[in-house]
């Protein structure tokens, strides 16, 4: 299991690396991760990488991944000072935000639940 664990790790840095790489030699400003994920989802649909063969990883980042967020929020805690000012723009924004990815995603549900019925039909 380690082993198969260490491999994840292996395939999903390589392609993490790989868009950082990529935005690099880009005349725009994309970020590296975006450009690895977009990669990693073609890959996936490519079926070059086998769902499988990532699996384990994926589900331990997911559910791992208030973890992740720590560094953020103690970054803004040792801001607070510089933020104060502007704390009612960020929460309007953090709440505007929020229900703008909500209705994205249930819309974006809603619709890959009628492709679904679609192709079974």
């Amino acid at each position: 299991m380690n082993t198969h664990f260490f491999i994840q790790c292996l395939i999903l840095f390589s392609i993490y690396l790989g868009g950082e790489s990529i935005a690099k030699l880009l005349p725009v400003p994309i970020p590296g991760n975006i450009i690895g994920m977009v990669a990693l989802f073609v890959m996936l649909l490519l079926k070059w990488i086998k769902l499988k063969d990532i699996q384990t990883l994926g589900r331990f980042l997911l559910q791992n991944m208030a973890f992740f967020f720590i560094p953020a929020g103690v970054s803004i805690i040792q801001s607070i000072e510089e933020v104060k000012g502007d704390l009612i723009p960020i929460l309007v924004i953090c709440i505007l935000t929020t229900l703008i990815t909500f209705t994205a995603t249930a819309f974006t549900a809603k619709g890959v639940i009628k492709l679904q019925e679609r192709s079974k039909k």
